[in-house]
């Protein structure tokens, strides 16, 4: 007999009754305010919201987007579009208007709701005439079809809204890492699979507390913030910007906290701009100080009360891993895609072991197809790509496996390691195939590299793009350039010792560029989109094969 999973907005329901009271949702505000949300504060405005769309006589299951920054009133209306019956669309807040534009129309979009944005005058024009917007508290300036207190002026409805497991809970447009974004559709069963299993597996419950800060439309920070508070009861701090980061951080003081590897990085670089990577290192081997110099430099982070911190969206380095267990925060590798409410594989505390992610998740099939293709099966797997059947068929098998499209292998235990991406293997001039992420993985390992991106297709070997941290970029403008050279030279020397000749790096490129969102190199996730990278610099591929540096700066 199948096991009864318990569904989103029933959890809800529950945490409402039990302890109305009871702060939920934690947002900054202009000027240094704080508002507090409780259970039954999110409810009310939640079925307010809900009984405005029901106003609008939509038909059931129709697509409401949601475009904004993380903050309180994100969730608020995910929880009402659900209420009303229908299906809650959510949108990167920093696509471009034709992104935009793109997603809207692909996905017949009703309505829209708009808050946090940076630029909100470049992405308005993507609304298609006759699609009414409705202003969040927390929107930009310019002008709404309908403001958050018209929705708010409404009486709550007074049913519980109970939708089924099969029921469309969501479109997930995938971040556009290879191309044109694709619509992930999740019903409410996947989620309920997906986050009770997650909930029971680390025992996050009411006291604990989380700050969202990765974008709340990426599948991670839905299942890892949103979901896992409505299960668990957990309080939800929000990060009011990047130059706050720090103080929103310390504010909330998360007991669980989910982070990308250059999160993980850019802490660890903070900490080296305020004491030297070599004293610390050395102050952490001591008996008994060590142990209270790194819980010192977590507080000062604000994570000296974690007790699970997760990594994911990309491999992590192990020397990493190893600097943040030498603090004293265990960082566990996760791994999963937005076709699997990212639910797959997870490291169990006390079961590192180094260069493996971990064990499938409960409830979750694992298989290694011929080609090395990590396939996995569970209840968390996607229904299908909206309005592409061909695209659906080409991703799941017909027994139901997701295609995952990274190659991996498993040991005796069921450990979990990646051995490369099966679209991202590239072929060397000389006929041999290449997987970049593990020479990836090798050279990040350097303090001074902060993003690395090793390319080679039709090149007679592979070459490494580099982008050196601040501290490295500050060091080199100082005139430590020859050092800093020799270090690389040193590492790029052990990484080919490592490696299979055909593997074998030419040469590391620190280029001049620092990869970043907002210049098109990264996802809103932080992950480099190789194909932008390949076309920013490919004209100088050939050009730089050619020459004999070691270590190539291009200015």
């Amino acid at each position: 007999m199948a096991e009864a999973i318990r569904l989103p907005l029933e959890i809800f329901y529950q945490h409402e009754a039990r302890h109305p009271n009871k702060r939920y949702l934690v947002q900054p505000l202009p000027g240094g305010h704080l508002q507090e949300l409780s259970w039954a504060e999110v409810g009310e405005q939640a079925r307010r919201a809900a009984n405005w769309l029901r106003g609008r006589e939509l038909p059931q299951g129709s697509r409401i987007a949601i475009i904004s920054k993380n903050c309180a009133h994100w969730i608020v209306s995910d929880l009402a579009i659900w209420m009303a019956g229908h299906v809650s669309v959510p949108l990167y807040p920093n696509l471009t208007a034709e992104s935009v534009r793109q997603v809207l129309e692909h996905a017949e979009a009703a309505l829209a709701f708009v808050g946090k944005l940076d630029d909100w005058p470049g992405m308005a024009p993507g609304v298609p005439e006759g699609v009414p917007t409705i202003g969040l508290p927390l929107r930009p300036q310019g002008e709404f079809s309908y403001v958050w207190d018209d929705l708010q002026a409404c009486a709550p409805i007074q049913d519980d809204p109970k939708p089924v497991a099969d029921r469309l809970a969501t479109i997930i447009y995938t971040s556009g890492t290879t191309g044109t974004p694709k619509g992930v559709m999740h019903n409410f069963g996947n989620f309920g699979f997906a986050a009770s299993h997650a909930i029971e597996l680390f025992g996050v419950g009411e006291e604990d507390r989380v700050l969202s800060y990765l974008p709340l439309c990426h599948v991670a920070e839905r299942m890892f913030v949103e979901l896992s508070s409505l299960y668990s009861g957990q309080t939800v701090f929000f990060a009011e910007s990047l130059e706050t980061f720090l103080d929103d951080l310390r504010r909330a003081r998360p007991t669980v906290i989910f982070g990308v590897p250059r999160i993980w990085t850019k802490f660890q670089m903070g900490v080296y701009g305020k004491m030297p990577a070599a004293r610390l290192d050395l102050l952490l081997k001591l008996p008994l100080l060590g142990r209270r110099v790194g819980h010192k430099v977590l507080a000062g982070l604000g994570l000296d009360a974690v007790r699970y911190a997760l990594s994911g969206a990309a491999p992590v380095p192990e020397a990493l891993l190893d600097w943040y267990q030498r603090l004293g925060l265990d960082v566990l590798e996760v791994y999963g895609m937005t076709e699997n409410c990212g639910y797959s594989h997870v490291c169990r505390p006390g079961k590192f072991k180094p260069g493996w992610i971990g064990q499938n998740s409960p409830g979750v099939e694992v298989r290694i197809a011929e080609d090395g293709e990590v396939q996995v099966r569970s209840g968390a797997t996607m229904q299908g790509y909206y309005k592409d059947p061909e695209k659906t068929a080409e991703t799941l098998t017909a027994d139901g496996f997701l295609r995952t499209g990274d190659k991996g292998e498993q040991d005796a235990e069921g450990n979990l390691r990646l051995t490369g991406r099966i679209k991202e293997i590239f072929k060397t001039s000389k006929g041999k195939y290449v997987a970049p992420a593990p020479i990836e993985n090798r050279l990040a390992v350097h303090a001074r590299i902060e993003q690395v991106c090793v390319i080679g297709d039709g090149l007679p070997q592979p070459m490494a793009l580099c982008v050196l941290s601040e501290v490295g970029r500050r060091e080199a403008a100082n005139g430590t350039r020859g050092e800093l050279e020799n270090s690389l030279k040193t590492l790029l020397e052990e990484v080919n010792q490592a490696l299979d000749k055909h593997e074998r790096l030419q040469r590391l490129v620190l280029v001049k560029e620092v990869w970043a969102v907002d210049n098109g190199f990264l996802t809103p996730t932080l992950k480099i989109k190789r194909n932008v990278v390949e076309g920013a610099y490919g004209a100088r591929f050939a050009e730089w094969g050619e020459r004999r540096e070691a270590v190539l700066w291009h200015e």
